[in-house]
């Protein structure tokens, strides 16, 4: 029984070779525009599907296959009714497609695509040919991806050899088919396939009309409610009815969180990676999420600032003159806790830099450069040491603008906390005003308390943690731990806090430890005694109007 195969595809990798192993089984090939050329070209015998449709190209090539001869053969179920049907319209059955789509997530990749040349690459014809196809998986193969050529191949070959065995032993032979399972499968594959595709469009025309952006920052400050809690009006956030979203599984990891996890590194359709990997052992589910925590410490601030982090909270955060100051000073916050860590940096990596973190394991180092002399001294000293090289900066592609977590059945969705420091909004409520040094600090204090898990606190000397208290139940144990980490060097500090102060012991418990200004959003309904005990205490305090929890 002749078979016909549709091949249109935007991707000609392994092509011709497979296009050869169908003729050699017998399959009639059908192709349109380049496919068909390329077909040609080979020395293959190939219809094209204009003498199919008998109606030419139109349209500049937007229409092809676009016709119930084309569709009525990939659609046609394997019944006596619809094949008479077809017989009745002179329409031959189709039963392998291979179908795969233009580049659209690559051209919108490149640097300064106009929206003209994006919209040509969104393809219509070649998603309707393998939504038809994995539509009706039980009576055709549809094939979207190259790798998959040798395997069908070798599936038919087998098919075929199996069938003339049959036929020689005079029994009812095989049809020369793949298995249903196997079919589906590939029709699974096919639907990911236009889904993802879909998703980088919708994703593309989310961006273009302004969706998903960051809010526009409101000048009304957080107000207390009965319950203390202090609220705000993010304004102009346009949260989509829908999101639509599309990932492709690029790393297999050893195990999740625990070694009884399986997990896997995603990344958004289209998007080019976040990180190059220069040297190390394969990233671990942990180091990545530590990555990106750490990533986005240093990039809050102009100077040059190193962050190391554990857990993804920062044991030490500085900025500096040089990033070999700001990672000694960083690194002297919590020199116990450093090693471990992941380390990050916003400047160029160079070779007085990795000779200072010398013998302390590090499990990643991540920056936007490193100089050759650096590399080669990791290389030689720290080869366990995973080195990457950041691309953040970079055009990365398809991606939301939300910020996403999973839940139960479903997912929660928000706008990146992308607020920095402006200190016009800044309210200061007690006799005292900061020092211009204060201030300084208060503001790296506001940026550094941003980054850590609350129950937030950070103690800051100059530009750099000098105690940190994270993930507490309660912030007064936060500023316990600060100041047990920080010892002395609290003495003329200045503390952030990620949320309000709602009791006046934090206040306290931070004079106390030699804290001298103090940084909060404010909000609570006890503000009032949290000020008269900075008063009484001679200190400083700044109400910024907004808060930034991190959970």
């Amino acid at each position: 029984m002749s078979r016909r195969a549709l091949l249109s595809v935007y991707d000609k990798t392994g092509l011709v070779e497979f296009a050869a192993g169908l003729a050699g089984l017998g399959f009639e090939l059908v192709a349109s525009g380049g496919t068909a050329r390329a077909l040609s070209a080979a020395g293959l015998p190939v219809t094209q599907v204009d003498r199919v449709t008998g109606f030419p190209e139109i349209l500049g090539g937007r229409v092809k296959t676009l016709h119930p001869a084309i569709h009525g053969g990939i659609l046609a179920r394997r019944t006596p009714e619809h094949l008479a049907e077809l017989a009745a319209h002179d329409i031959a059955p189709v039963d392998l497609v291979v179908s795969n789509l233009y580049p659209f997530a690559a051209t919108i990749a490149r640097p300064g695509v106009t929206e003209a040349e994006a919209v040509e690459e969104i393809d219509i014809g070649g998603v309707a040919l393998t939504r038809a196809a994995a539509k009706n998986f039980e009576s055709v193969i549809v094939i979207c991806d190259p790798a998959d050529y040798d395997m069908v191949l070798g599936v038919l070959r087998e098919a075929e050899v199996e069938a003339k065995v049959k036929a020689e032993a005079k029994a009812e032979p095989l049809n020369l088919n793949l298995s249903l399972s196997l079919r589906r499968a590939l029709a699974l594959k096919a639907f990911r396939h236009t889904a993802a595709y879909d998703a980088a469009i919708a994703a593309w025309l989310t961006d273009t009309v302004g969706l998903g952006l960051v809010p526009t920052p409101s000048a009304t400050p957080f107000a207390p409610t009965e319950t203390g809690q202090a609220q705000g009006q993010a304004q102009g956030v346009p949260l989509p009815e829908t999101i639509t979203l599309a990932a492709e599984r690029v790393q297999l990891l050893r195990y999740g969180e625990n070694p009884h996890q399986q997990a896997a590194l995603y990344r958004w359709a289209g998007a080019a990676p976040a990180f190059e990997q220069f040297q190390g052992k394969e990233l671990s589910y942990n180091n990545i999420v530590d990555l990106e925590a750490a990533w986005a410490m240093p990039q809050e601030f102009a100077e040059p600032a190193v962050a190391i982090i554990k857990h993804t909270n920062p044991s030490g955060l500085a900025s500096a003159e040089t990033l070999l100051e700001a990672y000694r000073l960083a690194f002297a916050c919590d020199p116990v806790s450093a090693y471990g860590s992941i380390i990050a940096a916003n400047r160029e990596v160079d070779l007085p830099l990795v000779q200072e973190i010398g013998s302390l394991f590090v499990e990643v180092l991540a920056a936007p450069g490193y100089t050759p002399d650096a590399l080669a001294w990791l290389a030689s000293h720290k080869k366990n040491c995973r080195v990457m090289l950041a691309r953040r900066g970079d055009h990365i592609g398809i991606a939301p603008t939300l910020v996403l977590r999973s839940v139960a059945g479903g997912l929660l969705a928000q706008t990146p906390d992308a607020r920095g420091v402006d200190e016009s909004t800044w309210q200061v409520v007690t006799q005292r005003q900061p020092t211009e040094a204060e201030r300084r600090s208060l503001a790296f204090a506001w940026l550094a308390a941003k980054h850590v898990k609350s129950n937030a606190i950070v103690f800051i000397q100059g530009t750099a943690t000098v105690g940190v208290g994270a993930g507490q139940m309660n912030r007064v144990d936060s500023v316990y731990l600060a100041a047990r980490r920080a010892g002395d060097r609290a003495v003329g500090a200045v503390l952030g806090s990620d949320a309000f102060i709602p009791f006046p012991d934090s206040i306290e418990a931070a004079a106390a430890a030699g804290v001298t200004a103090v940084i909060q959003p404010g909000g609570s309904l006890r503000d009032e005694e949290a000020i008269a005990a900075a008063d009484r205490l001679g200190m400083a305090m700044v109400f910024t109007g907004e808060r930034h929890f991190r959970h």
